[in-house]
């Protein structure tokens, strides 16, 4: 009896576990704390949510030395439900470093939400996408993707009274629900015919499985890759993001369009490099054209954005965050047809650069929004005179975007992108991102010169802004240092991104 006692427990490798635990844990003291702080007097909880992700983020430190893995099978010791290899720690840096950004984004605007609430929220959904790329079976991937996305529907709504955040919350919360039913019915076709949920284990299933149940996985894979294309917001199934953005607070707009991503495409190149490699042939195909539809439609929908338009910044930024998932879907693609691990890490690179300057945009728009709630694009022209570092900030985050010089980083990601198409064979696609390149171009240049632009006969609101609270002048500052610093040595993102899968 004591032998098949020792034979099924497990140990639990805390450290491993520790970046998704600590988030976790700094929720649970932020929902009890709440409690007992009475109103008017919440700024602890702020204290205590940064606290938490910084203490997330150095936990990551002891677990560069190697590989490492727990909540394995007991009889296949291969086949573990948690794994904290490379690929793990790069999203789990990116998401951990968003949703801090994300947190000091916040600070200003908790006059008009409720503290405890907006915290407790935050760090639960944080601590879903630090577990997410993980995971390495079907259920805790799914189940990961879930605690990040449940959450942020309560994020988009929670001003109350709100009639514009309330619809944008039903619209996402409907959309989710909708990709949740669709993947939660591929997976369970993928294990009837697999017979397991790990990933590696079902890679090896759908190699060998039964000519009778070939066509039951193989819709099951489709059915998967088309639930996280929903969670992704990629296109045909964006319809979602533009009205959600506008309709959240700002900082949960940036938050989503950050962390939420990243937590998606993890889970996206896990299903599909990982356990669906057998039916490469399959999805590649699906996600090049997924990725020209996509980047097409984002950019397209950006560039006809009316700049007097009510919250039109907010609304080019949702359309623009459509358009570089696109460019991120680009290597996945290219992962059925060339070094998958090489793919990876380009994608990764590019989310890295993508998080920062996105989130130092969100920042700026932040600022702005202080005097201009409504947050046009007008509203922006003559920047610079009342507001010159946000200005040039800003102007620097565009220009990432766009790929254009002093934004190195933009331009090396870019390149990276496209050379990751061409190596692959898919010339077709390299022509679609270059065409939507050049159009991302016009509205990004577009913005840039209304920064610097002499400001009309009516001046306005953001031409002289209040300046920014001390958190969010730190969040457009780290974000634009880390865009320089990654500017003046590129070939570290990727380094740093290399990521190994298989």
């Amino acid at each position: 009896m004591s032998t098949l006692a020792t034979s099924v427990v497990q140990s639990v490798d805390w450290a491993a576990i520790a970046p998704p635990g600590i988030v976790a844990a700094a929720a649970l003291v932020v929902l009890v704390a709440d409690l007992f702080l009475p109103e008017g007097r919440k700024q602890p909880l702020v204290g205590i949510t940064l606290a938490g992700l910084v203490l997330a983020g150095l936990s990551l430190l002891p677990l560069l030395d190697g590989d490492r893995s727990t909540f394995c099978l007991v009889g296949s010791p291969a086949d573990c439900s948690y794994v904290a290899d490379r690929f793990t720690l790069v999203v789990q840096l990116l998401v951990l470093a968003g949703a801090l950004v994300a947190a000091l984004l916040s600070v200003h605007t908790l006059d008009e939400l409720p503290a405890g609430e907006f915290w407790f929220l935050l760090l639960s959904s944080a601590s879903g996408a630090a577990l997410l790329p993980a995971s390495r079976d079907l259920a805790t991937l799914v189940i990961a993707l879930e605690v990040t996305t449940l959450p942020s529907f309560a994020l988009v709504g929670l001003r109350r009274g709100d009639r514009l955040s309330s619809e944008a919350a039903l619209k996402f919360f409907l959309s989710s629900v909708a990709a949740t039913a669709v993947t939660l019915l591929g997976v369970s076709f993928v294990y009837a015919a697999t017979g397991t949920l790990h990933l590696e284990a079902m890679a090896k299933g759908l190699q060998g499985v039964d000519p009778r149940l070939d066509t039951l996985a193989a819709a099951g894979a489709a059915l998967t890759v088309v639930g996280f294309a929903f969670k992704l917001a990629v296109a045909p199934f964006h319809f979602w993001v533009p009205d959600t953005y506008t309709g959240a607070p700002l900082p949960v707009a940036g938050y989503l369009s950050v962390v939420g991503k990243a937590a998606g495409f993890a889970g996206l190149i896990l299903v599909t490099v990982v356990a669906f490699r057998p039916y490469a042939h399959v999805w590649g195909p699906a996600v090049a054209v997924l990725a020209a539809l996509t980047m097409t439609v984002g950019n397209v929908g950006a560039l006809v954005q009316r700049p007097d338009r009510p919250r039109s910044a907010v609304r080019l930024l949702a359309w623009s965050s459509i358009g570089q998932a696109g460019y991120l879907l680009v290597p996945i693609a290219a992962a059925a047809y060339t070094d998958p691990d090489r793919q990876i890490g380009t994608t990764l690179a590019y989310a890295l650069m993508y998080a920062a300057v996105n989130l130092g945009a969100f920042g700026v728009a932040a600022l702005v929004g202080r005097t201009a709630p409504q947050n046009r694009l007008t509203d922006y022209r003559g920047l610079h005179g009342g507001h010159p570092l946000a200005a040039l900030a800003m102007a620097f985050f565009l220009l990432c975007l766009a790929g254009l010089p002093p934004g190195v980083i933009g331009l090396f990601a870019k390149v990276a992108v496209f050379s990751s198409a061409v190596d692959a064979g898919l010339g077709w696609l390299a022509a679609v991102m270059a065409v939507n390149v050049v159009i991302a171009l016009v509205y990004y240049l577009r913005w840039t010169v209304l920064l610097f632009a002499k400001p009309g006969a009516e001046p306005a609101a953001a031409v002289r802004p209040s300046g920014p609270s001390r958190p969010l002048g730190a969040a457009i500052a780290l974000t634009a240092v880390v865009g320089i610093v990654l500017s003046g040595a590129p070939q570290l993102v990727l380094r740093f991104a290399s990521a190994t899968l298989l």
